[in-house]
């Protein structure tokens, strides 16, 4: 299954955190996000989606070396459409951060200095995105969208960029 279709099944399972308003906070912000700096919605869509796979892989880590209930905590302490910094330092290192901001930099127009700014609020938007999954009456129970997203096998199947694209399309 999808990374979209697993967050359709959330929305529609009435004991998992997704909502329709959820998907669409995210998705305006990610607007906002084009605005405030100046690019276009393509290329935040892109940063968006270089930010989920260096998420992805820092969250396998966390789960690989502290458990799954680490990597779900983490999910579900930084998630949101606010900046935050904190997010961003949970789960990355100076040089890491670096790699993103020069990989988003080398595939969109969008400029460095931009990148750096903008990294506060993308990674708790990918976070909002995986905790559409949580059950609130039980978090600690498995989350089905991080599930999916931590399981993908590397071959472009989950992939944040493509399920925001659905998500919009969806909404409208």
């Amino acid at each position: 299954m999808s990374l979209f279709n697993t967050i359709l099944s959330a929305i529609d399972n009435p004991n998992q955190t997704a909502s329709p308003g959820q998907l669409v906070g995210i998705i305006n912000t990610v607007q906002q996000l084009g605005s405030t700096y100046q690019s276009n919605p393509e290329a935040v869509q892109t940063a968006t989606a270089i930010v989920g796979k260096h998420v992805r892989s820092a969250l396998q880590h966390k789960r690989d070396t502290e458990g799954e209930q680490q990597a779900q905590n983490l999910v579900h302490q930084y998630s949101g459409i606010n900046p935050s910094n904190q997010a961003v330092q949970m789960l990355f290192n100076s040089p890491q951060i670096q790699q993103i901001v020069q990989e988003i930099a080398s595939r969109t127009p969008i400029p460095g200095g931009a990148i750096q700014a903008m990294l506060p609020a993308l990674v708790p938007l990918v976070l909002n995105l995986l905790e559409t999954g949580t059950d609130p009456q039980n978090p600690q129970n498995s989350n089905s969208v991080l599930s999916s997203f931590l399981d993908a096998d590397g071959d472009g199947d989950v992939d944040i960029s493509d399920a925001m694209k659905l998500a919009g399309r969806y909404m409208s």
